[in-house]
């Protein structure tokens, strides 16, 4: 059974609909990047598969004993939260608060593995530092490994290069595809078409039209040759 299900989703905002006809599966191991123009619906789609809004209408159905826990998610920062004071260790740690539940605190396990993603992120040696000191890219690190320590199967991004340099975008990039080939399914929203398509394995368009393929299907596609017209680096 796929990850994820979704059958003919309506999305609304404020009463008024703004996206609709979407239907996507998504399968382990899978690089979905969701696509389109501004204000299509990408953010209200995945909050509402997060369940922090409810659907207009259609079926959202998660397979293979997905729970609620094991989804990691990373939101587009707010300048607020760039200014957080915090350390590095305790933000990472702090997504292991929906597997403690109840508990007071977190069991051995769970922190070895918020300190390997640490690692995994290049972010250990940033353990005790002050969130807000940290630039734009490391501050991104140390929530994505956030969302990765939360995250048991699945990991939904919403445009996590938002904001970056060229250089530290270029690294991002590379940081969640090592995530993808290393087993982590990947949720991603772009803005960026010429670096999904390179990175991802399945594109979802929503819009006035939809569209929800493979990278390869997508580019054959009327509207895939309407919204690349001009991209100058796709690579497939």
């Amino acid at each position: 059974m796929a990850f994820l299900t979704v059958k003919d989703l309506v999305l609304a905002y404020d009463r008024k609909i703004i996206a609709e006809n979407i239907g996507f599966t998504v399968n382990e191991g899978d690089y979905l990047c969701i696509v389109g123009e501004n204000g299509s619906g990408k953010t209200t789609l995945m909050k509402t598969l997060l369940g922090l809004q409810q659907p207009y209408s259609g079926e959202i159905v998660f397979g293979d004993g997905i729970r609620k826990n094991e989804i990691g998610y990373l939101p587009q920062q707010t300048d607020i939260q760039r200014d957080f004071p915090a350390s590095v260790r305790e933000i990472v740690f702090s997504g292991l608060q929906a597997k403690a539940g109840m508990r007071p605190f977190y069991r051995k396990y769970e922190k070895e593995e918020a300190l390997r993603n640490m690692e995994r992120l290049d972010i250990a040696e940033l353990s005790k530092r002050s969130y807000r000191e940290l630039s734009g890219g490391q501050q991104q690190r140390v929530l994505l490994a956030r969302a990765l320590t939360a995250a048991g199967k699945l990991l939904l991004l919403d445009e996590p290069v938002s904001g970056l340099d060229p250089i530290v975008t270029k690294e991002m990039y590379q940081v969640i595809s090592d995530l993808n080939r290393n087993g982590t399914t990947i949720m991603m929203i772009s803005h960026d078409i010429g670096q999904a398509l390179k990175y991802a394995t399945h594109i979802l368009h929503i819009g006035d039209m939809t569209f929800f393929g493979t990278c390869d299907e997508y580019l054959a596609s009327p509207l895939g040759r309407m919204f690349t017209a001009g991209v100058t680096e796709v690579q497939v």
